[in-house]
């Protein structure tokens, strides 16, 4: 599994909001067409976490071949009175957002 986390800002009071719009997308078949298995938002202090899971490291290909598709062209529209850049100087794309993961561990099965 691969998992990607954007970084951005969010006022806490928009969690709702933000949930009810990630809740119709994702009724879709949008999330099967971009590989995603798992997606969890978290906000703290002012700051908005997305936690998106794939079955494998193409995620970041399938979601580029999806942003032309009405639903998430809507989406995006739509989530933007809500997310603003962590860093607007430097965002061009949820790319420059994304943390990097600098350590991972796995309990064995």
């Amino acid at each position: 599994m691969h998992s990607t986390l954007i970084v951005a800002r969010m006022a806490l009071e928009d969690n709702a909001h933000v949930a009810q719009l990630f809740g119709a997308f994702d009724e879709t078949e949008m999330p099967h067409r971009m590989g995603t298995r798992r997606r969890q938002l978290f906000s703290y202090r002012g700051l908005y976490f997305h936690l998106q899971d794939f079955d494998a490291d193409n995620g970041g290909e399938r979601i580029e071949e999806a942003k032309t598709d009405p639903r998430f062209v809507g989406v995006s529209n739509d989530l933007k009175p809500f997310i603003q850049a962590y860093d607007p100087a430097t965002w061009r794309s949820p790319a420059d957002a994304m943390a990097t993961r600098f350590y991972s561990w796995e309990a064995s099965q």
